[in-house]
């Protein structure tokens, strides 16, 4: 059903850049690059995330609850992602953590402001 999500980004290199170390401890790599208004990253294995200037022109901003939800495979994945988003300058909302049944997740901002949460269900 889904085959990628985009957020918005104003500085597509350090937003690149940023994706390219979260997203890469997922095995994800550039999958598409458009010149310079997007990228694309994939695992080769479901949907793609993607960074994108808006069309319209206008500068981005983040959707009032929006949220892109990272399938991450394991609680230490979840660790490692959040650790890795803060790192690199990403804002902190909320550290990884069990959340109500088998729900773990860490939730983060990136450089732009969008909500993000690194999660695996399970044990």
């Amino acid at each position: 059903m889904i085959g990628y999500v985009t957020l918005g980004c104003n500085d597509r290199v350090k937003g690149g850049a940023f994706y390219d170390e979260v997203l890469g401890l997922l095995g994800a790599k550039r999958a598409m690059v458009d010149g310079d208004r997007l990228i694309l990253w994939s695992n080769g294995q479901g949907p793609m995330l993607g960074v994108i200037k808006p069309h319209d022109g206008n500068k981005a901003t983040v959707g009032n609850g929006n949220m892109v939800a990272l399938a991450v495979g394991s609680r230490a994945n979840v660790d490692k992602v959040y650790a890795k988003a803060i790192a690199l300058g990403g804002k902190d909302e909320g550290a990884p953590g069990d959340r109500g049944g088998n729900f773990y997740g860490g939730y983060f901002r990136d450089l732009d402001g969008n909500k993000l949460v690194a999660f695996h269900m399970g044990a």
